[in-house]
């Protein structure tokens, strides 16, 4: 249900919005309290005071309400919502939402909104199958937003939809199944200590040069705010990566692998479990040169050795009752070769990211996974990195 939660509802200028007051009725019967702001388009379709009724709230479309100064703040609707839905929304608005474009209340309260967006796109088929806004649907869902769209729509399977908005039952429940399982999960590792590694790591070759990877860390860092916002206690050991995260969490940045080994060598025996997404370099320099390495006429010959192997460290010295989660970034033979990891790495499930997707692992926001376990496996459908973190991080709390 819906009860006592907050909901932004944005309406633009579509045939569709029509169905906006089925989506009102349903969710003021689930419980829900509903503040619509309508595109100045979106007038030329439902009129507010039909809006107003069924909401019981004034509706808000301009900037000002009044010529007397009085406005109406986009950045106090963004803090008031528990999620914003955006049904029906136009190929205009959903570029103008993509590229920043805030030129109505509409566009601007987007921008300023702090709870999760679902967007329900509504549009004639050739406006739908353009590549200009499949990219922008892309985007938009990249950056977090929930896309809510009928199964067989375009970006959904890949073939061709009808680029209607779904029905209003479909966007509600869409809403509900998002709430009902941050209800479920809300807490539910409060009290657990979980160590998570993130990124690549580099292994000098000089004072310029390294041995990397192509590892953003995004995997990590979203694993590390999910654990958090389920109330665990995160420690989150990072790879040279440019990216942020939340306050609450412990994060403790590192370079090398030996620096990421010792790191999680010494807070592992503490922790209830242990996420090991980080990309670590398998092979690095047998001698360090202390100054810049010159161009040379026959080239540059480097020894390797390989690194610590972090996982099957934490493995060995796995207690009773600690839980260990290891990666598995392969090329071929993919599940053959996460089978022989989970067994060697003494992990409880392995999570296989495949190069051959296009789109996921290294730089995207999105990724598909598989995870495998002494019981079987378990295949998702691709999906932006946060969702998958929410996965897999249901499926660590599962054996928690």
């Amino acid at each position: 249900m819906l009860n006592g939660k907050k909901i932004v509802l944005g309406i633009t200028g579509s045939i569709a919005a029509y169905k906006s007051c089925l989506i009102i009725r349903q969710l003021i019967k689930k419980g829900a309290e509903v503040q619509v702001v309508i595109t100045p388009a979106g007038k030329e379709f439902i009129t507010p005071i039909t809006l107003s009724a069924l909401t019981h709230k004034p509706v808000i479309s301009d900037f000002f309400s009044q010529r007397d100064g009085t406005w109406h703040s986009h950045v106090d609707l963004g803090l008031w919502a528990d999620a914003m839905l955006i049904a029906p929304c136009t190929a205009a608005s959903l570029g103008k939402m993509c590229h920043g474009i805030a030129d109505n209340m509409l566009v601007t309260t987007y921008l300023s909104m702090k709870a999760p967006v679902f967007i329900a796109p509504a549009m004639d088929l050739d406006m739908y199958r353009h590549p200009s806004t499949q990219e922008n649907l892309r985007t938009l869902q990249q950056r977090g937003n929930t896309i809510i769209e009928p199964k067989n729509g375009f970006l959904a399977s890949g073939l061709e939809g009808k680029g209607r908005m779904e029905e209003p039952e479909a966007v509600v429940e869409a809403l509900e199944a998002y709430f009902n399982h941050e209800r479920e999960t809300s807490n539910d590792l409060n009290g657990k200590k979980i160590l998570i590694t993130a990124g690549p790591t580099y292994e000098k070759i000089d004072p310029v040069r390294f041995i990397g990877n192509y590892s953003s860390g995004k995997m990590g860092f979203a694993l590390a705010e999910e654990c958090r916002r389920r109330g665990a206690e995160v420690t989150l050991v990072a790879g040279p990566v440019h990216l942020e995260c939340s306050e609450k969490i412990n994060r403790i940045d590192v370079e090398s692998c030996q620096q990421m080994y010792d790191t999680c060598m010494e807070a592992y025996p503490s922790s209830d479990a242990a996420i090991l997404c980080a990309a670590v370099a398998d092979f690095k320099p047998q001698t360090f040169s202390e100054n810049k390495i010159k161009r040379g006429k026959n080239g540059l010959h480097i020894d390797l050795q390989s690194t610590q192997d972090i996982a099957a460290a934490l493995g060995k010295q796995k207690k009773k009752g600690q839980r260990l989660v290891a990666f598995a970034l392969e090329t071929n033979n993919e599940e053959t070769n996460a089978k022989a990891k989970l067994e060697k790495k003494n992990a409880d499930f392995i999570v296989l990211n495949s190069t051959k997707i296009p789109g996921t692992t290294f730089q995207s926001d999105e990724n598909q996974i598989t995870i495998i376990s002494s019981k079987g496996k378990k295949v998702y459908e691709k999906k932006n990195k946060s969702q998958v973190a929410r996965d897999i991080v249901d499926e660590l709390s599962s054996i928690l």
